[in-house]
């Protein structure tokens, strides 16, 4: 039988050309066959319609025309969830068939993660070598064991070193269970119901709240849902909340407080839906009603973070009594990508995004924001969904008998002091009323030029005046220096998204370590080489990581100055040993001579004739140990009499001002400041040189270079070379 919706409709004129219509409804079984035989279909008149024909096939004309128009209405099957065939006889388990939440019907496809991939290879020799065993019959077991006790060994070495992006990676895996599958692993049998609604508008999928039983005792269930696959995200809208949502949450909560159930939430969100439709409606409103109200209910709150909790969407439902975190999840006030984005122009930077924003479980633990870090299988918690669950049982049953020996005010007190203990002020201290923000591209870790030229001067004049070339305090500062190297380019690895290629590495080469193929180390150097090529390509663009480009240069300094010292100290060990003992007799002489002249002595014509001959023999001497003697430097020039030093100031004076007049005359104030910049901006030697050979020349060109000569040989200069030359 198919159902026809009948509309009887009379029209005609009555005294003019007015038209008048009486519509009937009417519904009738019609059998098909009478439908095609008994009825023409024909022009459409208003709405799909057919008309009516007699058996003879002669149509009703009259001024009163009568039709009637049949719309088939498709029949449309429920969406309840109750089965077409559900058993009668059935006593218990009812409540299984109110929830949409049914078992998959095809398994998920497994998804490996950037990290694992060095696990592959494990897994891939396993099912060989078993396939092999298959085939062949032969016994393969103690292979098969040996390469299982590997990869559970690379398995656990990988996941007890997770960097904080790595464990948001897991957090974020799309066979993580649900907080559906947790409730319905850790509820008893047949002892769950979801509730839907806010009671303002419509259900919000993202959101499930239900009551449930844990060992006999209900509580209120309320967690963000993700979906299970492409289909179930799309529906629950990927776990991101719209005002619906938490309006439905916060009903729920204040349904428990009348019933004393406790509440137990579920945080799984990247953080509340922010489209323009959810501000609209108030996102930011439903979100503050939920932390204000949480604080005032009086009943135990228990929150357990299971995948990634975002920013205020996921505190919407977070003021708990106690806080739970899974050990491979993460609670952060923005995503590492946001972040990166906002203080490093670039996603790429995420990983040290991740790193500075401790958004691990490890973290908010030791900074107290968690009361617990709730276990995972190796591999992460879709490796064992059930025992995971059961760990989450295990801690809301702990916390339940704590909580439940507390009365309503020591509840709420509890709950307000547990968020202000979080955290720390400082009082006292004076705050700047006004402070300028640089917004420009921050460069990670960089030191400031004038702290990094002091300090490598300080560390110049340590190695030139340290006892020899181990000496102890320049050895440390070395040390210190290599050690903020290090820290600097493992920091740099990690900004320019280089770390997990490099762990990932690391893992194939302790893996081929045993192997003595050559194909396999040739293709782990060449690995190797691209990740390094690609690491000194991004440090050498112009202003990146000029911190780091600066230590590097100031450590290469020192193993420069720390190797010509070496090669002194051998050289003069060997000269020594050539030198005759007269010679030395009469390098004290020199030296003697010296320190009389640096007093202020006057000369002795016989000590400097000595002092000369004495001089000639050492040159000599040099030259026998096949040392070329280019020129001979006095160690402590004696000071200038005091009527030449201050002639000498004056005319320094007078340069000065010169060289400053000069630089006003040309209007080379802006070309020096745009040399400074091109320095601390890290730019080529090229382009430095460039800019102080153009300043030189035209400085030169305007000063009064004749004068400056007269005044210079004006002076009363007096022999003040010392008898070493």
């Amino acid at each position: 039988m198919t159902t026809l919706s009948l509309i009887s409709r009379n029209c005609g004129s009555g005294g003019g050309n007015s038209d008048w219509a009486i519509d009937c409804g009417l519904q009738t079984g019609v059998h098909k066959d009478f439908f095609v035989g008994g009825l023409l279909l024909g022009s459409v008149r208003r709405r799909n319609g057919v008309w009516l024909k007699n058996l003879g096939g002669s149509r009703i004309r009259s001024r009163n025309r009568f039709h009637v128009v049949a719309k088939i209405q498709k029949g449309k099957k429920h969406d309840y969830p109750w089965p077409d065939d559900i058993d009668p006889n059935l006593s218990s388990g009812h409540l299984s068939y109110l929830s949409y939440f049914k078992p998959l019907t095809e398994k998920p496809k497994p998804v490996t993660l950037g990290f694992e991939k060095p696990l592959v290879d494990f897994e891939k020799k396993i099912i060989e070598v078993r396939r092999m065993a298959d085939e062949t019959g032969l016994d393969f077991s103690d292979q098969i064991s040996s390469l299982e006790s590997k990869y559970q060994q690379a398995l656990k070495d990988l996941y007890t070193h997770l960097t904080p992006i790595q464990r948001l990676t897991i957090a974020r895996h799309p066979n993580r269970p649900t907080v559906l599958d947790h409730i319905l692993n850790i509820t008893d049998k047949d002892k769950w119901v979801e509730l839907h609604g806010d009671r303002a508008g419509y259900n919000d999928p993202a959101i499930v709240t239900g009551i449930g039983s844990i060992d006999g005792k209900s509580f209120m269930f309320i967690g963000h849902q993700k979906g299970r696959n492409t289909k179930e995200n799309i529906e629950r809208n990927f776990a991101m909340p719209t005002p619906h949502g938490y309006r439905k949450a916060l009903r729920m909560m204040k349904y428990a407080d009348h019933h004393r159930f406790p509440i137990i939430t579920f945080i799984d969100t990247p953080g509340a839906f922010a489209d323009l439709k959810s501000e609209e409606l108030g996102q930011g409103e439903a979100i503050a009603q939920n932390l204000r109200t949480m604080f005032g209910l009086k009943v135990p709150i228990i929150s357990v973070v299971t995948g990634e909790g975002g920013s205020g969407g996921a505190l919407a439902i977070g003021c708990a009594n106690k806080l739970f975190m899974l050990e491979n999840s993460a609670f952060y006030v923005a995503s590492p990508e946001a972040c990166a984005a906002i203080l490093w122009k670039s996603a790429q930077a995420a990983p040290k995004a991740a790193e500075k924003l401790r958004i691990t479980a490890q973290e908010h633990y030791r900074f107290k924001i968690a009361d617990g870090v709730i276990p995972e299988p190796l591999g992460g918690a879709h490796a064992d969904p059930v025992w995971t669950s059961q760990q989450i049982k295990f801690a809301i049953t702990q916390a339940m008998e704590e909580l439940g020996k507390m009365d309503t005010e020591e509840l709420i007190r509890h709950r307000m002091l547990k968020y202000r203990s979080i955290g720390g002020f400082q009082e006292g201290t004076p705050v700047e009323p006004e402070r300028k923000r640089n917004m420009k591209v921050s460069d990670l870790n960089a030191a400031k030029a004038g702290d990094l030229e002091a300090e490598l001067e300080d560390l110049k004049k340590k190695i030139l005046d340290a006892a020899g070339p181990s000496d102890p305090i320049t050895s440390e500062k070395l040390e210190k220096l290599k050690e903020d190297v290090d820290q600097e380019i493992s920091n740099a690895f990690i900004s320019m998204g280089l770390q997990e290629k490099l762990e990932s590495l690391q893992l194939e080469l302790s893996k081929a370590s045993d192997s003595s193929d050559n194909q396999t180390l040739n293709l782990m150097k060449e690995k190797v080489d691209r990740i390094m090529l690609e690491f000194y390509h991004n440090l050498t663009r112009p202003g990146a990581y000029l911190g780091l480009k600066q230590k590097l240069e100031m450590l290469n300094m020192a193993h420069r100055l720390i190797e010509l010292k070496e090669k002194g100290e051998k050289l003069k060990t060997e000269i020594n040993q050539k030198v005759p003992a007269e010679v030395i007799a009469k390098m004290e002489v020199l030296k003697e001579a010296q320190e009389k002249l640096s007093e202020g002595d006057p000369f002795d014509e016989e000590l400097v004739e000595e002092v000369e001959r004495a001089k000639n023999e050492l040159i000599e001497v040099l030259k026998s140990a096949n040392l070329e003697i280019i020129y001979v430097k006095n160690r402590n020039i004696p000071p200038p009499p005091p009527d030449l030093a201050e002639n000498i100031a004056k005319v320094n004076e007078e340069i000065v001002k010169e060289i400053e007049r000069a630089i006003n005359v040309t209007g080379l104030s802006e070309k020096i400041v745009e040399l400074r910049a091109e320095i601390a901006k890290g730019s080529s030697v090229e382009t430095v040189e460039k800019l102080k050979a153009e300043i030189q020349e035209q400085i030169v060109a305007v000063m009064d270079v004749t004068t400056l000569k007269e005044e210079f040989e004006n002076l009363n200069v007096v022999d003040l070379e010392s008898p070493e030359g």
